[in-house]
């Protein structure tokens, strides 16, 4: 294991930005409005029930909202508005245990807020479909509601892995194509699930609402579903591709040390020919 001294850490695959007050801030803000965006267009189309138009609009708002965030908060945060996110990213040691540990209660605090906010615009309405929250439908089995938000968080973190994490993605398209990501899970699974693919998106309509449609139910479609669905992608895709782009470098592991340094494992001569060289290991 070596210690990496780079003048672009972007140049490798793992590398950890720090993280502080602001990042907190916005991942609590992104949480809040991606959650009350999608709670209220939700009230406002389920009066009458919810058919294919109604899904398409809400997939459209879902994917526009997000699209705002990850271009206006992604450089502040890594705009993960997600608990299965920042899970997974935890996981593949992208920001630290206790940073992810915050940015988990600052985005079920964030849905929370909103949800209160989407009840007090909408009390009437709202109230009739719980505040946006979400359920499985009797067109479904549980377990198929568990394979829906598996699949739907597992497209979302694929789209995150590759727009977001890979250093060689194309950056500008970063919230275009997270967005399009989300906004396709809702248009294809909303009707059976309400398309949660994101804990805090489902646990704050629920807590102010008090409808979890059965807390086991629940727990295993829209707390371990969005989870499965991030760690398959996250770790399927750094095995996939970024594990071997890594090795054009020489490079097996990346992880971050006690005091926030870039450790790096590297078989010193076992790069590809023709790659740029990292500009020095101590």
């Amino acid at each position: 294991m070596a210690t990496l001294m780079t003048a672009d850490p972007t140049d490798i695959p793992d590398a950890i930005e720090p993280r502080g007050a602001a990042a907190y801030v916005a991942e609590f803000l992104g949480t809040f409005m991606l959650v009350l965006f999608v709670a209220v267009i939700v009230i406002v189309n389920s009066r009458d029930g919810l058919g294919f138009t109604d899904w398409a609009v809400i997939g459209l708002v879902h994917a526009f909202v997000l699209m705002l965030l990850v271009n206006s908060l992604g450089g502040t945060s890594g705009a993960h508005f997600n608990p299965a996110v920042t899970a997974t990213l935890t996981a593949l040691r992208k920001i630290t245990p206790a940073d992810g540990l915050i940015y988990v209660i600052v985005q079920l605090a964030g849905a929370v807020a909103a949800a209160l906010v989407a009840k007090a615009l909408l009390t009437d309405e709202g109230d009739f479909v719980h505040y946006g929250a979400v359920a499985v439908s009797p067109h479904t089995t549980k377990f198929g509601g568990f394979i829906c938000e598996v699949i739907g968080t597992f497209t979302l973190m694929w789209a995150i892995m590759a727009a977001a994490v890979n250093p060689r993605a194309p950056r500008a398209w970063a919230g275009f194509m997270i967005g399009a990501a989300l906004g396709l899970g809702v248009m294809t699974f909303g009707f059976l699930t309400g398309a949660g693919f994101n804990p805090a998106r489902a646990f704050g309509p629920a807590i102010v609402s008090g409808e979890f449609g059965g807390v086991g139910t629940f727990l295993i479609v829209y707390i371990v579903g969005p989870l499965v669905g991030g760690l398959l992608a996250g770790t399927g895709y750094t095995a996939v591709v970024l594990r071997p782009q890594a090795a054009e470098y020489g490079i097996t592991d990346v992880a971050v040390g006690p005091e926030g340094e870039l450790i790096v494992e590297r078989d010193i001569g076992r790069e590809r020919p023709g790659t740029r060289p990292i500009d020095k290991l101590d």
